[in-house]
């Protein structure tokens, strides 16, 4: 199936506001409460299924292994109920939310600075029910990114290089553009864009990796 990115973007601010905002809150709340997940979408970007590898909300971690969702690895604690977009994530635990403050407080800022900050705050509405606190973590991003929200080319580019270079030192094999895809480019895809990459630049990300497996510098291509 085709990749649409409008109605990949409208199945996930749908999904976002039915989980967030659901019988569970209290009624006099949810008109509230649904405000503030789109405001938070408008601002921070559609909601996705899964991060790029070297998207800094991920990528403060150990980098011999991809994840491409926040989580213990990468440095949060107390996450509960999350939903995820495309600069930003709301979680729920059913606690004040200090935990998780604490634990974005104490990100290594030397692998996201001087590209992005991470900050987290507690919402002051209701989401996902009216016993959970629910936390705003945010990526705050230093570089300009394009006016259409998309990750940028002069962004994306270095990131994938400063994470996956340095990979040769212990690599065996070299996973080709299929394998990588959506670590590069996040979930929903398509064959070279998703919403956080334009056609163009993940164009551009194809050819440079392409490039990089055959030097042979990770070794032989893997072949499934």
């Amino acid at each position: 199936m085709a990749f649409r990115a409008n109605e990949a973007r409208q199945n996930g601010e749908e999904r976002a506001l039915s989980y967030l905002v659901n019988r569970h809150i209290e009624s006099t709340e949810r008109a509230r409460s649904q405000n503030k997940v789109i405001e938070i979408i408008d601002r921070y970007g559609p909601v996705i299924d899964s991060y790029p590898c070297w998207h800094p909300l991920v990528s403060t971690h150990d980098r011999r292994s991809p994840e491409t969702l926040p989580g213990e690895r990468c440095g949060y604690k107390g996450l509960d109920h999350t939903v995820y977009m495309a600069n930003a994530f709301v979680t729920c635990p059913y606690n004040n939310g200090q935990e998780v403050i604490d634990a974005v407080d104490n990100l290594p800022y030397n692998l996201t600075y001087p590209v992005a900050i991470i900050e987290a705050e507690r919402l002051d509405v209701q989401l996902y029910s009216s016993g959970a606190t629910p936390i705003l973590v945010s990526c705050q991003w230093i570089r300009r990114s394009l006016m259409d929200g998309m990750i940028p080319k002069s962004l994306a580019i270095p990131l994938i290089l400063e994470r996956e270079v340095p990979c040769w030192t212990w690599a065996n094999f070299a996973e080709t553009w299929e394998t990588m895809r959506p670590y590069f480019l996040g979930r929903p895809h398509g064959s070279r864009s998703s919403l956080f990459i334009s056609q163009e630049t993940g164009q551009v990300i194809k050819k440079i990796w392409n490039a990089l497996i055959y030097t042979g510098m990770f070794g032989p291509i893997r072949v499934d």
